[in-house]
């Protein structure tokens, strides 16, 4: 066993995959986007959750047009196609000074993400097959998201000294561009036979009716359309929530007086404390997302999928708490705990699509997972944003954690009879 994953280590195509997500996930910004959108464009919560809402409904309106698009016409060409819409995106952003400029942003980041989604999955998943690895996914998209990860980890620790080099914080934005311009040039650099297009001509007809084909064909299976529900709820409650720790932090750097260094003004020991957390934070969700696949010696992905959920609950309890207490490193491990459940339990749910998607579907299951991700998004970000702005961050998180473990009674992923998890030392 430990050959084979030696032998996929060393494959050249899994390096691209591992290089991918590496360069995907450098977006300098993130650990200050919220700062960003509350100190230079000046929103609150409220408002911030309307543009995330604009966001996911971009891609929810493209997201299985998109999949269905890659499936039929080219997954590399869609990948090349998502990364022309992210770099406008961030050129927007630069430009940012006002709403609807921010807006513009937004609109080209969903279309990346609605055309970025599920493809490469989709890829991984035909390359394992055609060289006979398939039933090594769990580890294989482990070890590729663990490189995404460290890329988020060290666009983190990069993002600190640009932020506080940089004339203008919307600068930053400008930085992210470069990576992905590489990971454009990196999708093109990918083998043709990766591309599979079934059609050598777009026909809107052909494209309408396989759409609706491959819908109906998706809908009626209940045990994929329960992992569906399930995979998109968690990730879209954590997509909406994840950046919170921004204003969190704020609050309770002002209140607390907290200084790292008492010379440092605190604006700049935020900055510098928010690129520390998200840096930690990616290195050590690299090395869970790396050795989750070690779990399924005892349990099935499915059975830790749902245990995933319930814990998830139980951290935004906690996390109610340490706010209502102002323990600032209380929370900061919280957060900590939230990035390793997200990043332990992603290999997890590809590995139970893979037991359900038939082939020539796979990037649409996964557009479809992506789209109902979007739609909670669209409802739960200025929900989320009015209950902080109304209540407080810490009530939001306690109203969050009760409906988790209330709606997780229901979402129970069943456990396929006949899956067999291999043993790994």
């Amino acid at each position: 066993m430990e050959d084979i994953y030696e032998l996929i280590k060393k494959n050249r195509q899994i390096k691209k995959f591992c290089m991918y997500g590496f360069l995907k996930n450098l977006r300098f910004f993130e650990p200050y986007l919220y700062i960003y959108l509350i100190q230079v464009v000046r929103l609150n919560l409220f408002q911030i959750g309307i543009l995330f809402s604009i966001r996911e409904i971009v891609t929810y309106i493209f997201e299985v047009p998109s999949g269905i698009f890659a499936d039929q016409y080219g997954k590399k060409n869609e990948l090349m196609i998502c990364f022309i819409f992210y770099i406008i995106s961030f050129f927007f952003f630069f430009l940012g000074s006002s709403y609807m400029i921010v807006v513009i942003a937004m609109i080209f980041f969903g279309l990346g993400e609605a055309f970025r989604s599920g493809t490469h999955k989709a890829m991984i998943y035909s390359y394992l097959e055609k060289q006979g690895w398939f039933d090594h996914r769990t580890f294989v998209y482990g070890r590729t998201r663990s490189f995404s990860l460290t890329g988020s980890s060290l666009s983190a620790f990069a993002s600190i000294f640009l932020i506080i080099k940089l004339p203008r914080m919307q600068s930053i934005f400008l930085f992210s561009i470069i990576p992905y311009i590489l990971d454009f040039l990196l999708i093109w650099s990918y083998p043709n036979s990766l591309n599979e297009p079934v059609e050598t001509t777009i026909s809107i007809k052909k494209f309408i009716t396989y759409s609706i084909k491959q819908l109906k064909n998706i809908f009626p299976n209940k045990p994929l359309r329960k992992v569906v529900v399930s995979s998109s709820l968690f990730d879209g409650i954590f997509k909406v929530l994840k950046d919170y720790i921004q204003p969190i932090l704020k609050d309770l750097i002002l209140v607390s007086g907290i200084y790292m260094v008492a010379t440092l003004e605190a604006a700049t020991q935020l900055k510098i404390i928010l690129g520390l957390i998200y840096g930690v934070m990616y290195i050590f969700s690299s090395m869970v997302s790396r050795n989750i696949y070690r779990l399924n010696i005892k349990f099935s992905s499915s059975k830790l999928m749902d245990i995933s959920f319930d814990i998830l609950g139980l951290v935004f309890f906690i996390i109610f708490f340490a706010i209502k207490t102002e323990i600032m490193l209380i929370v900061i491990l919280l957060y900590f705990s939230l990035y390793l459940l997200k990043d332990g339990r992603r290999p997890l749910a590809v590995d139970v699509f893979g037991d359900y998607m038939r082939k020539n579907e796979r990037a649409t299951v996964m557009s479809i997972e992506s789209q109902v991700r979007s739609f909670f998004m669209i409802v739960l970000a200025p929900l989320f944003g009015y209950i902080a702005d109304r209540f407080s961050i810490a009530t939001l998180f306690f109203v969050i954690g009760l409906s988790i473990l209330i709606l997780n009674r229901f979402l129970r992923v069943e456990v396929r009879e006949n899956k067999k998890y291999e043993s790994v030392a």
